[in-house]
């Protein structure tokens, strides 16, 4: 492919790029189809000769779409939203284009540069305290992540880098992996498994904690591990507090935690994956009351804020802490100008040692669509949760497990014997016909159904329908369980 018909291929691409989405209501939001499908449907190897850009394309609809799960369907309610946006998607473009692997500011200083700006701009958004900003000129300062999971994992390794070295004086005779083998982080039980798998990769202790009726971690539930914990002779030194649940969307008890993690000299990492988004709205600031407190925070643009995939905003109180934690050398690399504003290296913030130009997708978003844009964004999106809240709630069938908070509704059918069966069956048929796609969670050990406004093309009347095909096949499950029940007491 040369200049020239990259030229007109890529305008091809554009528009069938533009009608996939605006024609996305169209498609079943489910695949039907079976695992192993696509091996049959190609060859074996590779072609040894090139083959024409017509072949490629037509077989994007006879290979690939019969096997995707359409995300940015306005019937997608599964799992959480996946950020995709006009501008975001030309960022991208671009960003392939130049194809810098921006490890380090001589590496590419405009990727560097724009993403220490991209940040400072995230924060004021968020209203996040200024000593997580590179404008603040302390240690704190900004870092686009892949994902929340990738945040979470480097944000543990910096606390547990500090936590054994400020363990030595206590314990002088002891290595670093003495001393690992003592360390134990704390997470809610509702957290995400990232969490888990972050202290699993870690090679330290992780222990869950129990929630109150909100689902909420609280500090007096901490402060009993603590103290448990330290008994045994352990070393606590690390908390995740969660601000928006994967299951159901619950709040820890920032404040609480805070308070402690200071007192106890813990790092305190605040992970908001889903939920951060909403903070862009000063309505919704109230959940980030004690963040101040916080050595870490993260969430994911790229859930709800349009932002395409990947790009995961992490900042931190004092970077220096996570730069000593990762840093290494190599001759290769050019050294850093000793002129001009100092410039964070950003190969020291990562696991991987090369990065995108992901800061763009930011620059574009915030610019095209501006602040009361975002927010205008997130608030129908809320609106449109509490539209769904209130169809459940004139449905006497169904029940909301807890209330409606954000863009996520939690619900099951109300049975006397409060029963996970029929909310089982309910969700399977539901996905079977392919017409709406949801997904479960447990709430105090019960099944809960989960609807989760995703797509940015979702309105008031695709709820109406996604509700009208849950009460409709909800109908059917209940006939079913009466005639069954019938035909055993006959």
């Amino acid at each position: 492919m040369d200049t020239e018909e990259f030229r007109r291929r890529g305008k091809e691409m554009i528009d069938y790029v533009a009608d996939y989405l605006e024609n996305i209501r169209d498609r079943p939001v489910y695949p039907e189809i079976e695992q192993g499908y696509l091996r049959k449907l190609i060859p074996a190897a590779a072609p040894q000769q090139p083959e024409s850009w017509n072949a490629v394309f037509q077989d994007i609809e006879r290979v690939i779409m019969p096997g995707v799960t359409h995300w940015h369907s306005p019937r997608f309610h599964a799992y959480f939203p996946c950020g995709n946006s006009w501008p975001g998607i030309l960022a991208d473009i671009l960003s392939d284009a130049i194809g810098c692997i921006g490890f380090s500011w001589a590496a590419s200083p405009a990727c560097t540069e724009l993403e220490t700006v991209m940040m400072d701009w995230l924060a004021q958004l968020l209203g996040l305290p200024e000593h997580f900003m590179f404008s603040s000129k302390g240690p704190g300062g900004g870092v686009i992540q892949g994902t929340a999971s990738e945040a979470c994992y480097v944000a543990l390794l910096a606390a547990k880098s500090r936590a054994i070295r400020n363990a030595k004086p206590q314990y002088p005779d002891l290595s670093d992996e003495e001393i690992a083998s003592k360390l134990i982080c704390y997470e809610s039980e509702q957290a995400h498994t990232a969490a888990e798998r972050a202290a699993m990769l870690a090679f330290v202790k992780c222990r869950p904690l129990s929630t109150d009726q909100d689902l909420s971690l609280r500090g007096e539930v901490l402060e009993i591990a603590i103290n448990e914990d330290k008994g045994k002779g352990l070393i606590p030194f690390y908390v995740l507090a969660t601000l928006g649940t994967t299951g159901c969307c619950a709040f820890d008890n920032l404040k609480e935690l805070g308070a402690i993690c200071q007192a106890q000299d813990i790092w305190l990492h605040v992970d908001a994956a889903y939920a951060g988004s909403a903070f862009i709205c000063p309505e919704f600031r109230s959940y980030l009351e004690g963040v101040e407190l916080a050595d870490s925070f993260n969430f994911n643009p790229h859930k709800w804020m349009l932002v395409n995939f990947d790009c995961s905003a992490l900042w931190l109180r004092d970077s220096s802490l996570l730069v000593r934690a990762f840093m290494i050398d190599l001759p290769i690399l050019i050294k850093q100008p000793e002129h001009g504003e100092a410039m964070p290296d950003y190969r020291h913030w990562q696991i991987a040692l090369g990065r995108r130009f992901r800061s763009l997708k930011l620059w574009f978003i915030m610019r095209l669509y501006g602040v009361e844009g975002l927010q205008k964004y997130i608030r129908e999106q809320v609106n449109l949760a509490h539209e769904f809240e209130r169809m459940v709630n004139k449905d006497g069938r169904f029940e909301i497990v807890i209330p409606v908070r954000l863009g996520l509704a939690c619900f099951r059918l109300r049975l006397e014997d409060d029963s996970d069966k029929l909310n089982e069956k309910l969700l399977d048929e539901i996905n079977k016909t392919r017409l709406i796609h949801l997904t479960h969670t447990k709430v105090h050990g019960r099944y809960v159904i989960r609807f989760a406004i995703c797509s940015r093309f979702t309105n008031l009347k695709d709820i109406e329908y996604s509700w009208h095909i849950i009460q409709k096949v909800a109908e059917s499950v209940l006939q079913a369980e009466a005639q069954t029940s019938n035909s055993t007491n006959n």
